[in-house]
């Protein structure tokens, strides 16, 4: 028996001989995308208009009417029916103490004409408690602002606003921190409260309204409960991240020295999480503010109800002046908190007061605060503002500049709306909405699998069918292309001016400020200067949603493209590349995870403005939301049209999400070899 000699090695020589190894690379996704949509575009020229399931402006389908149903039966069933008694009793406490709080400080607490604490009392306590918790300069920002709302004839309303943002924050706050440290030190915990967060973030803020009236009722009640749900999941979500990102090294010292749970998180982690929970509390403070703005809707009390009057009759004058307070109101808040969070440093670099002085300053401050507390509930002049007529007369000249100004700028701005409605506008609403339902179902589902691979598919397609069982599916596609639109043009403006302010650090110093001026504006509020330029349409819309997310999506791309290396960009200089060589070559490639991130934060901001849009003339779903809430009949295609919204949006965040990751490892079959 013989056996085969063993094979010798090669010799380097050999080895050289060898043909170099065919390197395959995937396929870049944009290119089976474009292959996607150049064949969704041929069957769309032979089938457009057919099926587009569009429904006509009173027609409700049974799924509609099985919604209006239930809410029948849940109402008449409200002195019967556990879950209604329950949410009865908290709206009826929420409503008393909402009134409480009303009688102390801004409406007559009869058989007083005045309220209990007036004017001059609550300003000169708020004024005080700026001090207490920050510095003098916001003391003087805080005095500022309350003065503001008595001057302009919105006491009122503005102290009903800071009523049901100050019980939205504590209420957030003893759930929220909680909750947050649950999930920063429990796996299990963060698992499960993760995708609830993901769900009330993602669901624009108009579609907690629907469903909470019919729980709750209208006014106060209303108002707390939809705020406490839109706030509180920043607070949880901030205060997690700021218990896990503890350096682990401290967990371990706590661990050998035997300390118990409690303990190490009272003494170690809660102290160093300190900083990033009052993050969290401001961003919470922000969103309660945003929320209970629109609360108006279902009759919330607050600013948001003149604001809302004036829109609903297209009178600016009207909307301005409360408009501007709420942006004050804004302001005033996140300066407070993000002072409050920053004092504890302040004081430990030795700047301010020495501790002796600030004790008395706040010590006289107190007694003055209490002394006009007392003239506010003695002297009536110290109680209730004077109507000054201010504020009509600004509203009144406001309307007159308002007119000239529309009159003078109206070719430019007819000129952009038109451009951009049927250049961009309408040709992707009647590619999306004048498809059939199954080309657009198998096109939409195609673009998810070569993004995303199948865990992006297994998350489009239960989302697909929603839409088309809840029977919108024509408005739908209409909202998605307004959707799309925007964030396009929002991308547009993110990189062109993120760029600009990540190469000069004289445009980051001039454009930051006004970025984070624009974060604080609660988005309803961003309809008043919008529908002054560009009245009533589909485009207002979209350039409301385009202001609303646009500095989010700007700072993001700054950010990322800064963050590109130096020493990769003295490299790329040394070679003589031009600016824009530099910017398409370099910056914007090494900085595509944060592209690719403002773009989804963009979409869904976008996205959250859908209803709010609906108001001046967008329609769509937007329209249908706003509907549901005026019409009882019309509330189960409401309920459907708030449903789909949420399935949109957890649909594009999904997509959105897996194009910020490697190609899935599922569609490597799509390679090409190098060419030689």
């Amino acid at each position: 028996m013989t056996t085969a000699a063993p094979e010798r090695p090669r010799t380097s020589a050999a080895r050289e001989e060898q043909p170099p190894p065919v390197i395959e690379e995937p396929t870049p996704r944009w290119q089976p995308v474009a292959a996607v949509l150049v064949l969704w575009f041929l069957v769309w020229l032979a089938t457009k208009g057919t099926s587009t399931l569009e429904l006509g402006g009173r027609d409700k389908t049974p799924v509609m009417n099985s919604l209006t149903a239930f809410r029948d039966t849940m109402l008449a069933g409200r002195d019967s029916n556990p879950v209604m008694q329950l949410t009865g009793a908290i709206a009826d406490l929420f409503r008393s103490f909402v009134g409480w709080l009303q009688r102390l400080v801004s409406v007559p607490a009869e058989p007083r004409p005045v309220p209990h604490v007036g004017w001059l009392g609550v300003t000169a306590v708020a004024t005080w408690v700026g001090y207490a918790v920050a510095n003098w300069r916001i003391a003087l920002l805080v005095l500022g602002t309350f003065l503001s709302y008595g001057v302009l004839g919105f006491w009122t309303d503005s102290m009903d606003l800071l009523i049901i943002v100050g019980i939205s924050v504590a209420i957030s706050l003893l759930i929220g921190l909680p909750l947050g440290i649950l999930a920063g030190t429990k796996k299990r915990a963060n698992q499960v409260i993760e995708p609830v967060l993901d769900l009330l973030q993602t669901m624009p803020t108009f579609v907690y309204l629907l469903p909470i009236v019919l729980f709750f009722g209208i006014g106060a009640s209303s108002a707390v409960v939809c705020t406490v749900l839109y706030a509180a999941p920043p607070l949880i979500r901030i205060s997690a991240h700021g218990i896990r990102a503890v350096d682990p090294a401290m967990i371990e010292v706590t661990n050998s020295l035997g300390q118990t749970r409690w303990q190490r998180l009272l003494r170690v982690q809660l102290p160093l999480a300190k900083r990033t929970i009052i993050v969290g509390l401001n961003q919470t403070t922000m969103a309660a503010l945003s929320m209970a703005t629109i609360a108006s809707f279902v009759d919330g009390p607050g600013l948001g109800q003149p604001v809302l009057a004036g829109l609903r009759i297209n009178d600016v004058g009207t909307a301005l002046i409360p408009g501007l307070l709420i942006v004050a109101t804004a302001i005033m808040l996140d300066r407070m908190t993000t002072a409050a969070s920053e004092r504890g440093d302040a004081v430990a670099r030795g700047e301010g007061l020495a501790p002796r002085t600030h004790r008395i300053v706040l010590g006289a401050g107190g007694l003055v605060a209490l002394v006009a507390v007392y003239l506010s509930r003695e002297q009536f002049w110290a109680a209730e503002w004077a109507d000054l007529g201010l504020g009509r007369r600004i509203a009144e000249a406001t309307d007159g500049a308002v007119d000239s100004f529309t009159t003078a700028i109206s070719p430019a701005t007819s000129a952009l709306k038109d451009g951009i409605t049927y250049g961009l506008l309408n040709p992707l609403q009647s590619f999306l909405a004048e498809s059939p339902w199954w080309l657009a179902f198998a096109g939409i589902a195609l673009i998810a699998l070569v993004i995303g691979g199948y865990r992006a598919l297994l998350v489009t397609v239960p989302c697909l069918v929603g839409i088309w069982y809840f029977g919108l599916w024509h408005n739908a596609m209409i909202t998605l292309a307004m959707t799309l639109v925007a964030t396009a043009l929002c991308m547009v403006l993110a990189v062109v001016v993120g760029v600009a302010m990540a190469r000069r650090r004289s445009v980051d110093l001039a454009v930051r400020p006004i970025l984070d001026a624009g974060q604080t504006i609660p988005a309803f509020v961003y309809l008043v200067p919008v529908l002054v330029l560009f009245g009533p349409s589909r485009f207002t819309g979209i350039v409301a949603a385009l202001a609303y997310a646009a500095p989010v999506a700007i700072k993001l791309v700054a950010d990322g493209v800064k963050g590109v290396s130096p020493t990769t960009m003295e490299a790329v200089r040394s070679t003589g590349a031009t600016t824009m060589q530099q910017i398409r070559q370099v910056q914007l490639p090494m900085a595509k995870p944060s592209l690719v991130l403002a773009a989804n934060q963009g979409l869904l901001f976008v996205l959250a403005m859908a209803v709010i849009a609906g108001m001046v003339g967008a329609g769509a779903l937007g329209y249908d939301v706003v509907i549901g809430f005026s019409r009882s009949e019309e509330w189960g295609k409401g309920a459907a049209a708030g449903i789909t919204i949420v399935l949109l949006g957890i649909m594009l965040d999904r997509i959105a999400r897996r194009a910020a990751s490697p190609a899935p490892k599922e569609m490597q079959w799509l390679r090409f070899p190098k060419p030689f």
